[in-house]
């Protein structure tokens, strides 16, 4: 993890539990002796995730529904303390492509860093869900929703002619297809050794999952549009899960000729993941 992550260290289960009880039932003994929670149950990490911002942020409500995506905080602020290493500046505004129902970049950009954050979302039910954590927030009340109208557009029609921000942040959805989706998930179930009914705890709607063409895809079209806004925008980036895809997407980007491309490694526990950014700016 970022050396700057607060949550590089073991969970103090007794405090989150004291915080938010129904994580209790979801916390057992691994046989090293440590607690933890089994991070393939959707209802677990969602506990987990409802205790870590109560204790750390203060945010009294936060939900999400049953069928949305529930990311880890930990992985979800790594990104955002490496992209705060891309910025010399501390009065950032971000913009959050895709915020989805749980919100996680924007909490964690006005909480952790106090920064000013806008945050696009293509799916209404979503959104709502969103808006009503933002309602129920008094220190997320300046966080901007705005609707994603058009399925095949990215950073058009979210980007305004006045805008301006220092970096777009992205989680892009993973998968081609719902089929790619669906044997992915039964591949965990079966290595994780889940029976059925454990299936239903994986989260993410379709928009969430994935978009024709996948995460390569995605990027590809989000630097195509971000040619239009390089006057706006710092640095626009985005995770890419799929190592095999970087080649492909970076000489995309390149071709679009920003003044530099980094990829940003990062890692938790055993996870490995990644970043691309790109600048048009000196």
């Amino acid at each position: 993890m970022h050396p700057k992550n607060p949550f590089n260290k073991d969970y103090n289960f007794e405090t989150l539990i004291a915080k938010h009880p129904p994580l209790k039932e979801f916390v057992f003994k691994n046989e090293y002796g440590t607690n933890t929670v089994k991070f393939a149950n959707h209802e677990a990490v969602k506990a987990l995730n409802t205790a870590l911002l109560k204790e750390h942020y203060n945010i009294s409500e936060w939900q999400i529904g049953a069928k949305n995506l529930c990311p880890p905080i930990p992985g979800r602020l790594d990104y955002l303390l490496h992209v705060a290493d891309l910025l010399p500046k501390k009065n950032i505004h971000l913009l959050d492509i895709g915020t989805g129902a749980n919100l996680i970049y924007p909490i964690l950009a006005t909480c952790h860093f106090q920064w000013k954050t806008t945050a696009s979302e293509v799916n209404l039910d979503s959104l709502r869900t969103a808006q009503d954590t933002i309602a129920k927030n008094e220190s997320l009340k300046n966080i901007e929703l705005r609707h994603q109208q058009f399925k095949t557009q990215i950073l058009k029609n979210i980007i305004q002619p006045t805008d301006n921000f220092d970096v777009v942040v992205c989680n892009p959805p993973f998968f081609k297809n719902r089929t790619e989706a669906e044997q992915s998930n039964q591949r965990k179930f079966k290595n994780l050794k889940l029976n059925q009914e454990n299936t239903k705890n994986f989260g993410g709607l379709s928009n969430e999952l994935w978009y024709k063409g996948g995460e390569e895809a995605f990027i590809k079209k989000m630097a195509e549009e971000s040619i239009k806004f390089k006057e706006q925008v710092h640095w626009f980036t985005a995770i890419v899960s799929q190592k095999e895809n970087l080649k492909n997407i970076k000489r995309a980007i390149n071709k679009t000729k920003p003044t530099a491309v980094k990829i940003v490694e990062m890692e938790q526990g055993n996870k490995q993941s990644r970043f691309i950014a790109w600048t048009f700016r000196a």
